[in-house]
């Protein structure tokens, strides 16, 4: 079941990478074309913002989305800097998911958890543990403690 959780899981973030850069070029269209400020902000500054913004989320969801399908890939549990930067993304989930339930409404909310899920089921769903063989003694016996 971890290996098709890991998939869903990628997929998932690949999909939110490409949500997150349409949302921001929207904002940066909306912005340019009615030359939007913020407290005296050169309009320009803003949309350039907001485009390097929508980018570097996508990016980072993308990257995000890469270890999880390297994961199922594998079939083996991430390593020290996909767990890391997984948890991180777990975290940011968490976080989104909290603002969006005052700033959007309980459907972005249930979204956001429900990738926060996934992204936890992934973490756990490879664990890290020795094999069971290992702990057995000569002629598969049991170990002695």
């Amino acid at each position: 079941m971890r290996r098709p959780v890991a998939f869903v899981t990628a997929v998932v973030l690949f999909a939110e990478a490409v949500g997150i850069v349409l949302v921001n070029a929207v904002l940066a269209t909306v912005a340019d074309n009615q030359s939007m400020s913020l407290a005296g902000m050169d309009p320009d500054a803003m949309v350039t913002g907001t485009w390097v913004m929508g980018g570097v989320s996508g990016v980072l969801l993308v990257l995000c989305g890469l270890i999880p399908l390297l994961a199922g890939i594998r079939d083996r549990a991430p390593g020290r800097f996909g767990r890391i930067a997984l948890i991180a993304c777990a975290v940011v989930h968490g976080v989104l998911g909290a603002l969006a339930v005052g700033l959007i409404g309980w459907a972005a909310f249930a979204f956001m958890m429900a990738v926060l899920a996934l992204i936890v089921l992934t973490l756990v769903a490879f664990d890290r543990r020795a094999p069971q063989d290992t702990a057995a003694g000569p002629g598969g016996a049991p170990a002695a403690v």
